[in-house]
């Protein structure tokens, strides 16, 4: 794992150097009512996978809190006269730092409570900002998805609406569990099932992340069937065999 040291310094080269950004007025206002977290550069490494999407084949989320990246998709699908369905795997199960503590900080609030809070919120979110492109929120974890998705087997998402899943996808969001062991595993299932020319990008990748999921990235400049499209500060790669 990378050091603190490394980190602080990749951070200092990020201040200096700014991402690339794009600015687009519906992405403001969406990202002023939809709660979620963004980097700022994701925009822009969204964007440009969305214009150069290879394939019709469905675009792919891990982790999916109260829909922001999935809205954002489905808002750069309509942009770009793309028909690509919108699959997403979330459990919409979260952790506290305190093991043994089941309320929010000093709240009375209960994890079980604002869990089912941001699931409702997300069913709201995408109902009204995609109501013209429905995700399919499956409701497993990662490793279970893929497993339901090797098996081309038909599920229902979480409004009812049955979908059978397998095949190629033609973009994948990774923004699950971010330990390194996780997003190994994430990135390997998601590379089997990538079309050509498809692309994955990685939340949470940057330099100075301090999560282990960018020590993924290091695992993926070496692989040969993949080139780093864009680094901005989240690593955007595209599969080239």
């Amino acid at each position: 794992m990378r050091s603190s040291f490394v980190r602080k310094l990749n951070y200092l080269k990020f201040l200096v150097k700014k991402p690339l950004k794009i600015n687009d007025d519906y992405l403001n206002w969406l990202r002023f009512a939809n709660a979620g977290m963004l980097e700022r550069g994701n925009l822009y490494c969204f964007d440009y996978a969305f214009k150069n999407l290879p394939t019709n084949s469905p675009v792919f989320e891990i982790g999916s809190f109260c829909g922001l990246s999935t809205n954002i998709m489905s808002y750069l699908l309509k942009k770009y006269n793309k028909n690509n369905k919108i699959i997403t795997s979330d459990k919409w199960q979260f952790e506290v730092d305190d093991k043994n503590k089941n309320t929010l900080g000093e709240s009375n609030m209960t994890l079980e409570e604002y869990q089912i809070f941001v699931k409702e919120t997300f069913i709201r979110n995408v109902n009204f900002f995609s109501k013209d492109n429905i995700p399919f929120p499956i409701e497993v974890y990662s490793d279970e998805f893929f497993e339901l998705w090797d098996k081309e087997e038909t599920v229902k998402d979480i409004f009812g609406r049955e979908i059978k899943l397998g095949g190629k996808m033609s973009f994948a969001f990774i923004d699950g569990n971010h330990t390194y062991e996780f997003a190994k595993r994430d990135f390997e299932n998601v590379a089997k099932h990538l079309d050509i020319g498809g692309f994955v990008f990685f939340d949470d990748s940057s330099d100075f992340s301090y999560f282990g999921c960018a020590d993924v990235m290091k695992d993926i400049l070496n692989n040969p069937d993949f080139n780093l499209v864009i680094k901005n500060p989240n690593y955007l790669f595209q599969k080239i065999k």
